[in-house]
């Protein structure tokens, strides 16, 4: 079961002894052979079931079935999209991965390779095109064609980022890996049609990554090594806004927050951004105050007004709903009072420096 905080429980597996929300509980019941399941509150219970669930409960499963779960494999949360949620159960009790040590070799013998459909940068199709993972090279790369053997790109492991985005793909395996090009971010969009081969693919490039960091930093522990891997954009969706003179009409465009770069694009699905915003911390001149200043003279539809103020010039913004401008300006606000690291000094560097 993903772990629950502070939520109470309407389901159970009399066969595991474990407490299921309600999304758990429907996985479960989808794989008869490995749990059955039954309402708490609906369900006939017989005493040998209750005393089971007495007796077991979800911290005696966890230690029991979480023995030896990897640094790198990624635990989803209540949040997360149903693929991760049903291979993380899967992984536990059908295939009893965590159990005992050596049993992740699809996603941890730092090589991976296998055909992914990827979508076209110029088109929407999506085509079969054959990736490699090396953790020897600490490298992610894909060919064209299978028996190609020069790659269409290799990229370094330490600019990879990749999350689950079956609603914006479209595809319930949607998964999209970012990656530094010129120091700009660049998407590939992929999926597969069976769920255990992505989400290993998914834990694959957080094994490499893991792997990579320690090796650059030697004496950082697991816990910090961990918190650098893979992530989520922070806040996505669309906003309107204008140019740098503040007087041009605003264009709706789709926005991707990936903690401190802004990212925005004309279609959600492209695979370069047309322009992106550094967002610094609070303690080096960088600030959002909620609307847009009363000079503002460039058109726009959207009523609920955000303004970026940076040491270099003001953006401006404008969300559909107050609640959308809400969302925008906690997101915000969180990215603002965290520290800057050296590396995103170096990173600032590179945004006031572009033309």
């Amino acid at each position: 079961a993903i772990p629950l905080v502070l939520v109470y429980a309407d389901w159970a597996s009399q066969s595991l002894g474990v407490f299921l929300c309600l999304v758990c509980a429907e996985i479960h019941r989808s794989i008869p052979s490995i749990s059955k399941v039954k309402s708490i509150k609906k369900d006939d219970w017989e005493e040998h079931q209750v005393q089971f669930l007495a007796q077991h409960g979800n911290m005696v499963a966890q230690v029991t079935y979480e023995a030896n779960v990897p640094t790198y494999y990624y635990v989803p949360v209540q949040t997360d999209c149903l693929v991760l949620r049903e291979q993380w159960i899967r992984a536990k009790y059908e295939r009893k991965e965590f159990m005992q040590p050596g049993k992740q070799s699809p996603y941890s013998n730092g090589l991976k390779e296998g055909i992914l459909w990827k979508r076209g940068r110029n088109s929407e199709q999506y085509l079969p095109r054959r990736f490699l993972l090396s953790e020897r090279e600490c490298c992610l790369k894909y060919f064209i064609k299978p028996d190609a053997k020069e790659p269409k790109i290799a990229v370094k492991i330490d600019s990879v980022n990749a999350m689950f985005q079956p609603e914006k793909i479209g595809n319930p395996h949607g998964l999209q890996i970012t990656y530094l090009k010129d120091n700009k971010t660049r998407n590939i969009f992929l999926y597969h049609e069976d769920g255990k081969e992505i989400v290993d693919w998914f834990n694959a490039i957080r094994a490499v990554q893991l792997h990579y960091l320690k090796v650059a930093f030697p004496v950082a522990s697991d816990q910090e090594l961990a918190s650098r891997l893979t992530r989520n954009f922070l806040k996505e969706g669309y906003m309107e806004k204008t140019g740098p003179k503040q007087k041009e009409p605003f264009k709706k465009r789709w926005f991707s927050l990936d903690h401190r770069r802004l990212m925005y694009f004309k279609d959600p699905l492209d695979a370069f951004a047309k322009g992106e915003v550094f967002v610094g911390s609070g303690e080096h001149g960088y600030s959002v105050t909620e609307g847009l200043p009363t000079s503002t003279q460039g058109c726009f539809t959207w009523q609920h007004g955000i303004t970026i103020v940076t040491p270099d010039r003001d953006y401006l913004f404008t969300c559909e709903t107050e609640k959308d401008q809400q969302e925008w300006l906690a997101a915000f606000r969180h990215v603002l009072q965290q520290p800057m690291t050296p590396q995103e000094y170096a990173i600032e560097a590179y945004f006031k420096l572009k033309p």
